[in-house]
Formats: C-alpha cells, sequence, structure tokens
C-alpha cells in the first residue's frame, strides 16, 4: 500500500510539474488519468503491481 501511494504521489507531482512548464496538456493528462483507471480495473493490473513492487525492492535493496 505504502508503494502504491508513493507512486502515485510522484505521478502527480510530475504532472503538476508538466503542466506547469507547458510540456504537458490538459487532454494529456486526462487521457492518462483514464487509462490508469482502465489498467487499474483490467486483469493485468495484479502483473503491474508485482512489478512494481518488484522493481521497488530492487531499487531499495542496492547500496550506493
Amino acid at each position: 500500500m505504502a508503494i502504491s501511494i508513493s507512486v502515485v504521489l510522484l505521478l502527480l507531482i510530475l504532472t503538476v510539474i508538466f503542466l506547469r512548464s507547458g510540456g504537458l496538456k490538459v487532454s494529456h493528462a486526462l487521457v492518462c488519468l483514464m487509462l490508469g483507471f482502465y489498467l487499474a480495473g483490467s486483469s493485468i493490473a495484479p502483473s503491474i503491481q508485482s512489478g512494481l513492487t518488484a522493481t521497488a525492492d530492487i531499487v531499495s535493496s542496492l547500496r550506493p
């Protein structure tokens, strides 16, 4: 759950930055938002979740 909230917050911050800089139009942001909702409700959602969790585990285990 904590990883999901972190990813959502990161994507929200990036979206706001892109909107303010002019690199992302509101219509593009809405399409991305709808795509996210459709992916969350699809049968591939558990695979996406496990992939993100595995990636987060790998990144957190790296030592500088």
